[in-house]
């Protein structure tokens, strides 16, 4: 099927002035050109071929532009005294990354390698190739030829053109690289490397794809342990994976802040339980500062929920109880593990593993460690998180209740009502813009204010 699309071509002269532009009034530094260039090289050819496939990759680096492109992806075989190739070159060594000087490199490139890849000129190549590159751009045609005689042959990939190559003229001899795969001026599809030139376009929230899919039930419970399990159980229904694991940030006597993933054993009117070591960081933090935090986010139904609270150990016969309904291999981890110390090799905590299961092999149940068991957390705080449609008018808008069980606090607010017992409502509506509403609600419970 033909396309109906246009192709927009730059010329040879056109390219460069780019790459002038880019050095020059826009302010990019070579060295960030080259990172930019090499991560797009790295990352495109990763997505074709797998690594676990493809383990022993050449490199072909030329003099210019190019062989900048190439360096950051794996390796630079061209030693440069200029600081960007230099630094690169140095980093390259630390992580052992072999420099092949071209003697060492076999006449049959496909009989070491299982990718080449083709940096050696760009768009700005013109003439006759010199020495020794003429010799690797003939080595990389004859590689093509294997292929046409079904010989075991290395994939090729070229790096904006395939050397030898005119930019505007294309193949002038009639016998270049003609590469497996072509990475023309490749763009990186992350995120966290891309940067965007010129003034944002506007954007259009209700044409990104997924932004209401949200589908939780808008009314606010009561209790705020009726809501989590509300959302918990709407997170289950939609599928999220592992929708129990939270994080957990606690702070020591120092007040430094450390957060991990632990797995939520079970929520009630009590609080949330989870089992860990009681020799570990966290259990040491919560023993000198005996308050932690809670954050469960799920993804696919944009909501989060954070808790606050004060955080006790449970009792031995609850700990118990929860470690005989663990299977086998699972009560071993917690005598073998020691948390949060050193080990002289993963191969210690095999060995470990291996002489307990012999040890306890003939017995249908293994005891519960001393040093290990569960915490509850009993909320003080929850805040309600959620990002959701409005009907009347496709934008975005977030929404979060807060349920406080702690002192009051002083704030602006609209309207109050009670929900039953002794916990009210307070709802108040902070206006980000106009097309985006903050509504926070408010649980506080008289129980624990003070006078």
């Amino acid at each position: 099927m033909e396309s109906t699309e246009e192709i927009s071509y730059v010329s040879q002269q056109e390219a460069i002035e780019i790459d002038q532009m880019l050095m020059g009034p826009l302010g990019f530094t070579v060295d960030q050109l080259m990172e930019l260039a090499g991560l797009s090289v790295a990352s495109a050819i990763g997505e074709v071929y797998s690594r676990s496939e493809y383990t022993r990759v050449l490199v072909i680096c030329g003099p210019g532009n190019n062989g900048g492109d190439g360096l950051p992806s794996i390796c630079y075989p061209k030693q440069n005294t200029e600081p960007p190739f230099a630094g690169l070159v140095t980093q390259l060594e630390s992580l052992s990354v072999p420099f092949l000087p071209v003697e060492d490199l076999p006449v049959q490139l496909s009989s070491d390698f299982e990718i080449i890849v083709d940096a050696i000129f760009g768009f700005s190549f013109h003439g006759n190739p010199r020495p020794p590159f003429d010799s690797f751009i003939r080595r990389l045609v004859s590689i093509k030829n294997q292929q046409r005689t079904h010989e075991i042959a290395a994939v090729v990939i070229s790096v904006d053109i395939p050397s030898g190559w005119h930019v505007e003229e294309g193949d002038i001899c009639g016998e270049g690289i003609e590469p497996d795969m072509l990475l023309k001026l490749p763009s990186y599809p992350g995120t966290s490397m891309c940067v965007r030139i010129g003034n944002l376009p506007e954007t259009n929230l209700s044409a990104q794809k997924g932004i209401f899919t949200a589908s939780v039930n808008l009314e606010v419970e009561e209790n705020p342990i009726d809501q989590f399990q509300k959302w918990l159980g709407d997170a289950l229904e939609a599928g999220v994976k592992e929708p129990h694991y939270m994080v957990l940030s606690t702070a020591g006597k120092d007040a430094k802040p450390s957060s991990r993933m632990v797995s939520l054993e079970g929520v009630n009117k009590d609080g949330f339980v989870w089992h860990t070591n009681y020799r570990s960081r966290k259990a040491r933090e919560i023993s000198e500062n005996p308050h932690a935090s809670l954050l469960f986010y799920w993804g696919p139904i944009k909501c989060q929920v954070r808790v606050e609270g004060f955080v006790e150990q449970v009792s031995d016969e609850e700990s118990e109880q929860y470690f005989s309904s663990l299977p086998r291999d699972i009560q071993i981890r917690p005598t073998v593990s020691k948390q949060s110390t050193l080990i002289h090799g993963r191969e210690v905590l095999h060995q470990q593993y291996k002489e307990f299961e012999e040890k306890y092999h003939d017995r249908t149940s293994i005891p519960r460690p001393k040093h290990w068991g569960g915490y509850r957390l009993i909320p003080e705080f929850f805040e309600f998180w959620q990002v959701r449609g409005i009907s009347s008018a496709p934008q975005l808008a977030i929404r979060s209740f807060l349920f406080l069980f702690s002192r009051l606090i002083t704030f602006s607010w609209v309207g109050c009502s009670t929900l039953g017992g002794d916990i009210t409502l307070l709802r108040v509506y902070i206006c980000i813009n106009r097309n985006c509403l903050l509504a926070h609600y408010l649980f506080v419970s008289p129980r624990f204010n003070s006078e």
